[in-house]
């Protein structure tokens, strides 16, 4: 799925709990954008592509940050 994430929406991914469990997996994507409605649209789609395939099993939480509030 990382692979996947990365490849198809350019989103930088990394496992960021669950690491010793089999077939369990908490991932965090990260998409950069100049303007929030582009960066919006592509969080959609991303989330879209996970769940057709894990309808069941996916829990999403989602966020953005701007580059002032990064540099504070």
């Amino acid at each position: 799925m990382k692979a996947q994430l990365r490849q198809r929406f350019g989103a930088t991914v990394a496992e960021t709990d669950h690491h010793e469990l089999w077939q369990r997996a908490t991932l965090t994507a990260a998409l950069v954008g100049r303007d929030l409605g582009p960066l919006e649209q592509a969080m959609d789609d991303l989330e879209r592509f996970v769940l057709a395939r894990f309808p069941e099993t996916v829990r999403f939480e989602r966020g953005a940050t701007t580059a002032e509030e990064v540099l504070r």
